[in-house]
């Protein structure tokens, strides 16, 4: 079952309101799903799948012919987790911005992370830990963020791991009743390295590109060099 990592554009925000509906109890209108978006189009992240595609394609290749019943749809399942015209379905989201409070004393560049969300069928998988930290990199790399902020509920332990024991957020404080509910939130906030968060940093990278190195004449010379010996 392959999956997606991709910014999310405006196409996807009903897929992402389903995916918050679905599994969190702080929800949205969709002109903030959209504010984001467009304010900062970098900084939020989709996770989908096009399984039934890849069925699709796979049943053509074998048959050798295009049949008219077996031609990709036009419009999929009339089923919010789909993404309309593309065949996608989202089974995960990241929603991050920068900090636009007016009122904010803060001088440093620093951005938030509104909401994180994955499909319960889908969990388990590191699809959280993936869209977290492309949004972390997008936020550092493009509008040079400092720090991100973040708040999580008290009784989430699998977002407060995520977070504080993944991804190395630091527990500033406890902010008594701050859901609609009355339930506490721990305020946590991650200090931005932009070298720290390269991808290759967790991906087990054997080389690193630094931009300046043909890294496949290193390679062809590594190869020839051991063919020789």
């Amino acid at each position: 079952m392959p999956i997606t990592i991709r910014p999310a554009t405006i196409d996807d925000i009903l897929a992402m309101q389903n995916a918050n509906l679905h599994n969190l109890p702080e929800n949205y209108m969709l002109k903030y799903y959209m504010y984001h978006v467009l304010s900062w189009p970098e900084a939020s992240f989709v996770a989908t799948t096009t399984n039934e595609v890849d069925d699709i394609m796979d049943q053509l290749v074998e048959e050798e012919e295009i049949d008219d019943k077996l031609s990709l749809p036009k419009e999929p399942k009339l089923d919010p987790s789909y993404i309309a015209h593309s065949g996608e379905k989202l089974v995960g989201y990241v929603l991050a911005k920068m900090n636009d409070d007016p009122d904010s004393q803060d001088t440093e560049p620093n951005g938030h992370i509104t909401s994180l969300s994955v499909m319960r069928t889908y969990r388990r998988m590191g699809i959280a830990e993936k869209l977290m930290r492309q949004a972390l990199f997008a936020l550092c790399e493009v509008h040079k963020a400092k720090y991100v902020s973040l708040h999580v509920r008290q009784s989430n332990r699998a977002a407060l791991h995520l977070y504080r024991d993944t991804l190395a957020f630091e527990v500033l404080s406890v902010e008594s009743s701050y859901y609609q509910d009355g339930e506490d939130a721990y305020a946590m906030e991650k200090r931005l390295a932009l070298d720290q968060l390269l991808p290759s940093k967790f991906q087990n990278a054997q080389e690193e590109d630094d931009l300046e190195s043909d890294l496949l004449e290193d390679i062809i010379k590594q190869g020839v060099k051991d063919i020789s010996v």
